[in-house]
């Protein structure tokens, strides 16, 4: 059930036109210090994930890994996206209360 909760909340992004999707657009949009939070997929290379990883890292930007490509992808109505890019800090801040397993305020 939380599954479809995230990836309500990342659609819901989308529709806002709050989600960077695919590798490249993502960093670019990490450099440009838009994007909240980074989702990436379970599936996704270990270079990916090292790589977006360390990027968050140095930019103090948090990183879940969740699900597979197929459901990320799903929800924002995009086909193979294994990196996605938040660029809204409510939006943001909602699936990462929702991934930590409920709705903590605060």
């Amino acid at each position: 059930m939380i599954n479809n909760k995230i990836l309500g909340l990342i659609g819901l992004a989308m529709k806002a036109g709050k989600v960077a999707f695919g590798a490249d657009s993502v960093e670019e949009n990490i450099l440009k210090q838009k994007v909240k939070l980074v989702v990436l997929s379970e599936e996704s290379s270990e270079r990916t994930k090292k790589r977006f990883i360390d990027i968050c890292a140095k930019n103090s930007i948090p990183v879940i890994i969740y699900e597979n490509i197929d459901n990320l992808s799903k929800a924002i109505g995009k086909n193979n996206k294994a990196v996605l890019g938040i660029k809204d800090t409510n939006f943001a801040e909602s699936i990462q209360k929702k991934y930590s397993g409920g709705d903590v305020i605060g």
